[in-house]
């Protein structure tokens, strides 16, 4: 039988549940009424698409509009790629290809500059024209060798550190979130939805719910600047305390607040281990402590993915260090946005339009997502043999112009 795909309608809603909770080796019950109010309210807006073969749902597919901050503050409109799965039984039957193949050029006719999203497995992506733009670490944090200052009361300099509740952040989150997100390259816009889930204010079966603690820093003058939401064990051994703090988010909106929300939870009584999830690359966790060595990451992997669709759109907003010209020749076997294209970048602004110029330096377009937010080296890529520098200098240049200080950060799965 012939194996359909096609746009969801609401009596599909359960078997696409179902499908996707399959494909992520999740328990496969359908779902129940609850479940399916509280997705109806998420996917609003969302385009989902199944593939269908006589009558049950064996590979899902989920996209929905996403700003990605880009170097300088821009939000780059992208089209965000999520739930992506294919039954076992189905594998190997270009099921993938056609549903990503069709929204990567539904996206582009809508005027998304690119798509984006994280990937469950690094070797899948890059066939579609994806490169790993931002990388994530996990860190974990023994207390007591890490010769921090147990007796820490407060903040200094006029700031406070409470706790607030669910309530609470939902509405002080958000504009907290939109100012760090301009000053963050590869951070992502949040919806409404996602504060709900971060509180439990809406509760999915795939994330189990349990309460946390929420933390906010404000500066002197009263202003949210950070938050931080953690949750903690209950382990003892020998009637001592062997408690580990989970740091599940942690948001600061200036270095003040990053440095005053560590030090509150590297202080919390009883706490033996701090363990967090997703921090930044350069992260500034480690050199707080007394001994760094204290500290030591758990995982240090690829994760946000950016997919170019329109080259000259991205290349524009983004900002750039320097003045320089080059020319890119830009490979996409999907023809979605290849083409030679001159970059005038100034650090006032920059134009790019298509060329016929000699090339200066050629690559794929997975390749240009990976460069685009500055966090990977130009000359590795040429050294890999992922970049043919075809003017001399122009990969010198190539780096001067994307290369940034600080690596970016995508903070948030999706």
């Amino acid at each position: 039988m012939t194996v359909e795909i096609r746009a969801l309608t609401d009596d599909d809603l359960p078997q696409y549940l179902r499908a996707y909770r399959t494909g992520f080796l999740l328990s496969p019950e359908l779902p129940d009424e609850q479940t399916l109010r509280v997705r109806r309210r998420q996917y609003a807006g969302n385009r989902l698409k199944g593939a269908f073969d006589g009558g049950r749902c064996v590979a899902t597919f989920r996209s929905f509009p996403q700003e990605v901050t880009a170097v300088g503050g821009a939000p780059v409109p992208a089209t965000a790629v999520s739930q992506v799965s294919v039954t076992a039984t189905h594998r190997r039957r270009g099921l993938l290809s056609r549903m990503l193949g069709e929204e990567l050029a539904e996206a582009r006719e809508r005027g998304d500059a690119m798509a984006s999203l994280v990937a469950a497995e690094y070797p899948i992506y890059g066939r579609f024209g994806f490169g790993p733009a931002t990388r994530t670490t996990d860190w974990s944090v023994d207390v007591a060798r890490a010769r921090v200052d147990r007796r820490w009361s407060g903040p200094s300099g006029g700031g406070t550190v409470r706790l607030a509740d669910g309530a609470e952040v939902r509405r002080i989150g958000p504009p907290l979130h939109a100012r760090f997100r301009a000053a963050q390259p590869g951070a992502i816009s949040r919806d409404a939805f996602w504060w709900e889930l971060a509180t439990g204010a809406a509760r999915v079966p795939e994330h189990p719910w349990r309460e946390p603690c929420h933390v906010v820093y404000r500066d002197a003058a009263g202003e949210v600047q950070g938050l931080a939401t953690y949750t903690t064990d209950d382990t003892w051994r020998h009637k001592l305390p062997q408690i580990t703090l989970t740091v599940r988010h942690l948001l600061a909106a200036t270095p003040e607040a990053e440095r005053e929300l560590w030090r509150y939870l590297l202080s919390v009584d009883w706490v033996a281990t701090v363990v967090a999830e997703n921090l930044a690359p350069d992260t500034l966790l480690p050199h707080l402590l007394g001994d760094p060595r204290a500290a030591h990451v758990t995982a240090l992997a690829d994760f946000l993915w950016l997919r170019p669709l329109d080259v000259p759109r991205m290349l524009r907003l983004r900002r750039y260090p320097t003045t320089g010209t080059l020319v890119l020749q830009v490979h996409d076997p999907a023809g979605l946005a290849g083409g030679r294209f001159l970059l005038e970048a100034t650090p006032e602004g920059a134009a790019c339009a298509p060329t016929t110029r000699d090339p200066d330096l050629s690559l794929d377009v997975g390749e240009l997502g990976a460069l685009y937010l500055g966090d990977q080296s130009v000359a590795r890529l040429a050294a890999l043999g992922r970049v043919v520098e075809e003017r001399p200098g122009a990969v010198a240049l190539a780096d001067a112009l994307l290369h940034t200080p600080r690596s970016p950060w995508c903070p948030d799965v999706f």
